[in-house]
């Protein structure tokens, strides 16, 4: 590979990181060009970008990217892919899905809501996080919670009023 092409490779990748909020890095190696294919598809399905890099470009892109990567370079090691993705649990629950059929791909690191997780044991870790639009879907289930509990007291409350009031207006 040239000089040029690999400089153009590791600006691709921190423009990546830069754009994306989560990243996996991955070992997809030892595939076969169905089950890659596959994966490559599962990812486009689900908004998730892939792709294989060079463990030294990769290196050099997350040292020129803002931000304290240092705990993934170890992780850095044999065949490499990196998910890209704006949510953070997306390509974990792909992760778990995906390596049910097969055996790779295997969660090396992955950098999630500025946190570092290392090996493939954190990946029922990652695969609990809640997105931004869950966790606004539960405030919003809290929040009418209350509200829905004021409500049904108080038309239950209105009928036990009118029946006393009935029951004493049929006595006099």
């Amino acid at each position: 590979m040239k000089k040029e092409d690999k400089s153009l490779l590791v600006k691709e990748l921190t423009e990546n990181i830069a754009e994306y909020n989560h990243f996996y890095v991955v070992d997809a190696g030892d595939m076969d060009s169905g089950k890659t294919s596959d994966l490559r598809r599962l990812c486009f399905n689900k908004e998730v970008k892939m792709m294989m890099v060079k463990n030294t470009l990769f290196t050099k892109a997350l040292k020129e990217s803002e931000g304290d990567y240092d705990e993934l370079f170890d992780t850095l090691k044999g065949s490499t892919a990196v998910f890209f993705c704006n949510t953070g649990n997306v390509p974990a629950k792909l992760i778990k899905e995906f390596s049910k059929a097969n055996k790779k791909p295997v969660l090396k690191s992955a950098y999630v809501e500025e946190s570092v997780y290392l090996g493939a044991e954190s990946l029922e870790a990652l695969v609990g996080i809640k997105s931004k639009d869950e966790l606004i879907g539960d405030i919003v289930a809290l929040l009418q919670s209350p509200a829905k509990n004021v409500i049904s007291a108080l038309q239950s409350g209105g009928s036990t009023i009118h029946g006393v009031l009935q029951t004493l207006a049929e006595k006099e």
